[in-house]
């Protein structure tokens, strides 16, 4: 089994139509690859990042590495 096909599957049993799941793979593979050269790291590395954003999305969660700290303020608005 491809690397396309896995991710498809994985995209299917996420909820999307088999046409979409192919697109959704698609793009997560090409964006992977486009993240590794940016950062300097490895394929795979970037790909199971994408995947834990497509996972924790699909259940309605934020992954922790994607949630700003909080603003604190200062006494007085400032």
């Amino acid at each position: 089994m491809t690397e396309l096909e896995h991710c498809t599957r994985l995209c299917e049993r996420l909820g999307a139509s088999a046409t979409q799941a192919e697109t959704m793979a698609t793009q997560l593979l090409k964006r992977a690859g486009q993240l590794a050269v940016e950062r300097g790291i490895s394929r795979v590395e970037a790909l199971k990042g994408l995947l834990e954003v497509v996972v924790k999305g699909r259940a309605g969660e934020v992954p922790t590495r994607l949630v700003e700290p909080t603003r604190r303020t200062e006494p007085g608005g400032g």
